[in-house]
């Protein structure tokens, strides 16, 4: 039997651990909201705000290539990516999205870092406001939850 049908509780112990936040201005007023909710999460959860590198980037597709660097560096338990992608009346929405999300993900498969995903993507603003708050709580703590994962497997 696996660990997870065990009910094995996820380790939430933020002390220690090393956290970079990639944030896309695009929709400022939103990233920060997920900025904002994210670290307060992070430091609830014991990370040290000195252990927190939180830089931003113009926009989603900006995003994966600030956290492949700091993947690079190896001095990060876990990386968080934040960004709000909103459809418009063209096929740049689908692009965006399609390529910041497999950016992302190529980033923690190359790199064997966890990646907590939080660039929301929604069909108007009232969508992303409504999620923005959960969604950088959720970031903060499935960066802490897979950090303390890793560290067990490897």
């Amino acid at each position: 039997m696996q660990d997870a049908d065990k009910g094995q509780a996820a380790s939430l112990e933020g002390e220690g651990l090393r956290i970079g936040i990639v944030q896309a201005r695009f929709n400022a007023p939103l990233t920060n909201q997920l900025a904002q909710s994210c670290l307060a999460e992070l430091e609830s959860l014991g990370v040290s705000p000195k252990d927190i590198k939180h830089v931003t980037v113009p926009g989603a597709l900006e995003v994966a290539i600030v956290l492949n660097a700091m993947a690079d560096s190896e001095d990060y338990d876990a990386l968080i990516a934040l960004g709000c992608i909103i459809r418009g009346e063209t096929y740049h929405f689908e692009l965006v999205a399609n390529e910041s999300g497999a950016g992302v993900t190529r980033v923690a498969l190359d790199h064997e870092v966890p990646i907590a995903n939080a660039i929301l993507t929604v069909e108007n603003e009232a969508q992303a406001w409504a999620r923005a708050e959960d969604k950088g709580r959720d970031a903060a703590r499935v960066a802490v939850e897979m950090a303390n994962l890793m560290e067990e497997l490897l």
